[in-house]
Order: structure tokens, then sequence, then C-alpha cells
């Protein structure tokens, strides 16, 4: 049965690809040839394709699902996948019969904000545990037991989470969760719209889309309805390229995977596709039919055309890091620990005392200069001025004397006074707003890993002799560079096939590739070192490592500059609330930001400028000082 592009994609399972589609008709018909991204190529009646991968390439936004998004109406719009607006689920209440239709429907993916959530509106017997009507249902991973298909959940209970598996024919009625996490339109599109169903989405930074209020539909009140459009990329018969359209055009096509030989066609193998093979398959010959178009090695090893050998997968860590510069416009890189250069230390630069404490090691004491003047609001406190230098000692619990009481959130250490007078203890506010610069005594020249052993994360270095073994070192010239973490991602060991003297690392998640399984034979034995090499990664791929490694510990909350003085109201009278935000669309945006603000704990600056604006509104109207993000400056 035929059915248009647009229906058949937005219903299709990924998991359930390549599928054989035959062109029965369209506004495409017979003959017409047009270029789609940079391929010219023609869909005629009767033509047959086959589709091996489909993406989100941008979203219909409307203020109502409509079954025709091609209407052309003020009440439909166009956004791209970097729109930079936050947005919150508005859970689906339109029911699944079991949980077979979930894991074909929905997307479980490997990382926390991609376990979906459901409850059920009856009790389920488990093997192990009784799920109670209601009860959150967090769906983890598919896994197969000895034939049986199961889902591997985790419940709350009682503020606990106990595993469960179900079958994927538990049948009853399944409920989409609220969910209080906050998303970026990429990110909804890519994890969160389920196949054959629309996504209802809350725009949570509306304060900060208001510039782009023309991309909106007509009255738009922050809940829209997102459809995504696909870019589908199949494959001609008798072509070796692959093609990419997308699923919107005016064409009705035909499932005939049934009836046909999927084996005429070219068998392209994806990035994905590479990664699900076991290690018991490798090594294997493909030919590269897209890759990435670079000079550099291992780049140019990935050109359409080359022939090369994957030897195996495997897991290696990367030190992220970070150029320090004042402006916006910073270069991250991923440095292997096997990096030959060598570092030398750089002063680190500490906006509050916290800072200071959480910087502490056990290898030698931190001297510091401060910044900035601060007049202490405790007698027991240091107040600090410009120019006065701090030791903070080795880590170790910071005591007062016994004869005195116990000062909370303050951090211990000697101010260096100069002369013939004598270091004194003194205490500092633990988030005083101030600044310190640390004074570095260290001349000596470290390794890598050296560096990232003996000392926390994050490091201030320069680069003192660059990496001989490269052509060309591209942290040899960067002022400084800040070592912020360590990253474990997932590499393939690559090398020409007419030359596998230089074996190489590349990375998975960063490199797009489509090849041909070729049935040549390669040596099973790597006979040369690998090489790998400092990546240069984009300021998004940054956000998204940062955003999905482990959460970093928050600062407590700043004391007050001075001793809070209460005042009688009528000495500083405030306009009441209802004058500022008094519309029911104001008070749902306050209460998303005020949920989002409580379930997260580390989004990344780039996702905190967008809700700063909100923030302060709200606080405003409660005649309150906006509050300051824990662990940040006031600007």
């Amino acid at each position: 049965m035929a059915s248009s592009l647009k229906n058949f994609i937005h219903s299709l399972d990924p998991k359930s690809l390549p599928r054989i589609l035959q062109i029965q008709s369209g506004f495409y018909d017979e003959g017409s040839i047009y270029e789609m991204f940079g391929h010219e190529s023609c869909l005629s009646t009767g033509d047959v394709i086959k589709v091996v991968d489909l993406k989100v390439k941008k979203l219909i936004v409307s203020n109502s699902e409509c079954e025709d998004d091609s209407l052309c109406s003020p009440a439909t719009v166009e956004l791209p996948l970097n729109f930079p607006g936050l947005c919150r689920l508005v859970a689906d209440r339109t029911p699944y019969v079991n949980i077979e239709e979930i894991v074909r429907k929905v997307w479980i993916g490997p990382t926390q904000l991609q376990h979906p959530c459901f409850y059920c509106s009856g009790d389920i017997e488990a093997e192990h545990l009784s799920i109670n009507q209601g009860e959150k249902i967090i769906f983890s991973s598919l896994e197969d037991n000895n034939g049986t298909v199961t889902v591997s959940c985790r419940v709350e209970r009682d503020d606990q989470l106990h595993d469960v598996l179900l079958p994927i024919s538990q049948e009853g009625d399944f409920y989409e969760s609220e969910d209080n996490q906050i998303y970026t339109l990429k990110e909804v599109a890519e994890w969160k719209i389920p196949k054959s169903r629309c996504r209802h989405v809350l725009f949570t930074n509306i304060c900060d889309t208001e510039k782009h209020t023309n991309k909106f539909p007509v009255d738009f009140d922050g809940c829209v309805v997102l459809s995504p459009i696909y870019e589908v990329q199949a494959v001609m018969k008798f072509q070796k390229e692959i093609v990419h359209f997308l699923s919107d055009l005016d064409v009705e096509v035909k499932d005939v995977t049934d009836c046909y030989n999927v084996n005429s066609f070219l068998q392209p193998l994806s990035m994905e596709d590479i990664l699900e093979r076991t290690s018991n398959e490798f090594p294997i010959v493909v030919a590269v039919i897209e890759g990435s178009s670079g000079n550099k090695q291992p780049y140019n090893l990935l050109c359409p055309g080359r022939e090369i050998v994957i030897y195996k997968k495997h897991q290696a860590i990367r030190i992220l890091a970070s150029e320090t510069k004042s402006d916006f416009q910073k270069r991250h890189f991923l440095i292997p620990t096997s990096y030959k250069g060598k570092f030398k230390r750089k002063p680190r630069e500490f906006p509050t005392a916290y800072d200071l404490e959480i910087a502490r090691s056990e290898k030698e004491e931190l001297h510091v200069i401060a910044t900035k003047d601060f007049e202490s609001p405790c007698e027991e406190q240091c107040s600090v001025s410009i120019g006065d230098q701090f030791l903070v000692p080795r880590c170790q619990t910071s005591e007062v004397d016994q004869k005195r009481k116990e000062v909370e959130n303050a951090l211990a250490c000697e101010q260096i006074l100069w002369g013939n007078k004598t270091d004194k203890k003194v205490f500092l506010p633990m988030c005083m707003e101030g600044g310190f610069v640390e004074i570095v005594h260290d001349k000596k020249q470290y390794e890598l890993l050296e560096i990232c052993k003996d000392f926390c994360m994050p490091c201030n270095v320069k680069v003192s002799i660059r990496d001989l073994s490269t052509q060309e070192d591209i942290l040899a010239g960067i002022q400084t560079l800040q070592l912020e973490e360590e990253i474990t991602d997932t590499y393939l060991i690559i090398s020409n096939f007419n030359n596998p003297t230089e074996i190489w690392e590349v990375p998975v998640h960063r490199v797009n590739m489509a090849a041909q399984l070729l049935s040549k034979d390669a040596e099973e034995v790597v006979l040369f070192p690998v090489i790998n090499f400092v990546e240069e990664i984009t300021e998004e791929q940054y956000c998204m490592m940062r955003r999905y490694e482990k959460q970093a510990k928050n600062p407590p909350p700043r004391p007050p500059k001075a001793p809070v003085i209460k005042e009688p109201k009528t000495s500083f009278p405030t306009a009441p609330a209802q004058n500022f935000l008094d519309t029911p669309k104001a008070v749902k945006i306050e209460k998303v930001h005020e949920e989002h603000h409580c379930s997260h704990n580390f989004m990344g600056d780039v996702f905190m400028f967008s809700h700063i604006m909100v923030v302060a509104t709200r606080t405003a109207a409660r005649g309150a000082p906006a509050p300051l993000a824990a662990g940040r400056t006031k600007r």
C-alpha cells in the first residue's frame, strides 16, 4: 500500500533499516532531475531506492497538531536544530498499550538524560518486584535473556531505585511521566520525539527568545508542538554514492523490502554499524563512500574512494583542555595521554575562597595574592585588601582554636606580613566576593600524565617543550592552557590498506563516515605503534562533553556582604507583584524555571546565560535581589 514519503519516514523504526522503497508517484515525476545536497539524482516513477539512515534535519513548530504541516500559515513555522531556545517536555497523554510499542517508538539511550520514564494505570507483577499503579518506571536498556527480549528498568519507591526486568510482551496502559529536565531543541529532536507522534514542549527562556519572536507561530504562549522533518540517506540502484533528501518531498512510496533482494544494492556501513560489531568481527577492510575532507592525517585516510583497515574499537582516555582567554571564542582540545610535550605551570585565578579550598593539594601550600578588596561581615573572619598575600595549607581539616567558637564556612590560612612581623592565622569567608591569583614558585617541566597525577584539575599550564613526534603541535603557541578533566571516549584503530605502516586512532562520535565492506583479508596482528593526535573540538562538542560528564560539586551559598538590618516595610515601599507578573503565562514560565533551577546542578555556562533574565524577573517581583548562581562571581 502506497503512502506519502513523509508519513512513511515519520513512522519508520530506525532499527528496521535498511528498507527498500519503490517510487509510486508525486511531484518529482518520471524524468525529473534535481540536485539533492550536492548529488544530482532523479526520483522517477518506478525507481527503487534503499533507505540506509535517518537524521532529524529541522522541526515544524505549530500551536496545535496539524495533519498537513505543508500548509504554510502563520500558525506553522520551521526552526533549525541549533535554535538557541531551551524547553521542557509536556507529558504525552496518549497511552502506549504495551512495552513493545514503547520499545518500537521511543528512543532508549545510554545516558540518564536519554532514559524515558513511564507509569502504568494498573499494577504490574514482575519477577522480583510488584509495581504499583502510578509508580515511576525508568527504562534503561534492552537485554536479551536466553532469546527473550526484556527491558531493564528501575522503579522509584521511597526515594530509592529498585532494578527490575520487564518483558516486552507486558501489556497495560503506559503513560509518559512528567519530565523536569531542560533540553536543547537538538536533544529533543534526537531523543524525545516518538515515532508516529508529535512532541509538545514548553519553552522556558521566553525573555531570551523575544528577539526570535518572528520565528514562532502567531499567539505563541510558550507551549508548541514539534514535528520532525528528516534527512533521508539512501542508495540508488547501480550507484555508489549516497543521496540525501528531505522527508517532506511530495512523493508517494511503497515498501517492497520483503519482495526485493537487498543484496543487489550497495551495502554501506555507518559508524554506528561498525560500533555494533563484536570484537571477534575485526579486523575488516572497507572502502570509504563518504568521509571527512581534510589534508591532515588521519582525516585524509577517510576521503571517498580510500580503502582502509579497521583493526578494532576501544576506549581511550583524553584530557579535556581549553584556552584561557577573556573573550568568548575559546579553543578546546582533547589531548592524548601519550602526548610527548612538556608543560610548565601557570598561575590560576580563584574568584572565591571556596575555590581556594577545592584547589588545595597534598603536595604543596597554595600561595595567592588578593586582587579585590573585601570587608568581612563577621569579626571572626578576615577582611581583605588588594595586594594581601595568603598561604593556604595542604589538604587537611580546617579547625579553629578550641578557646573560640567554631567559624562556619571559613577557610583557615596564613596571611603573609612583610618586615619583621610574623605571619598570622586568619579565616577567610568561604564565599567572599573577592579574587585571588596564584603565585607559582614551581619552575619544573612536567609531562602530561605527571602533572595530572600530582595536581588537581583544573590546572593552568603552558607548553614549554613542544611534541617533537608530530609535524605541527597546535598547543605550542597557546599562552595559557587549562587542563579541565579526564574524558573517556570510543575510538577506531585504522590504517591505509595499501600502506599499513601507520596505525591511527579515529574518534567515532566526531567523524561522519559511510563505508562499503570489502571481501579482503587484513592482518590480524598490529605490528606498528598506534599514532594518536591532539584533537581540536568545537564549542558545541565541548559543551556536550561537559554536560554528560559527572557533575561538579557546587559551592555553598554566599553570605551577605554586611549584617542584615531589618527595616520597617514603610521605609522601602515596593510595587506589588501583581503589577509586574500578573498573567498566567508569566506564572507558568516562573514555575518551569523554579523546577529547572532545583533539578540541575550543572548545565554548562552556555545554558545558564539563557535563564538569568527570567530568574531576575521572578525575584524582582518578590521584592528581593536576583540570586547569583552558586560558584559564579557577580558581574
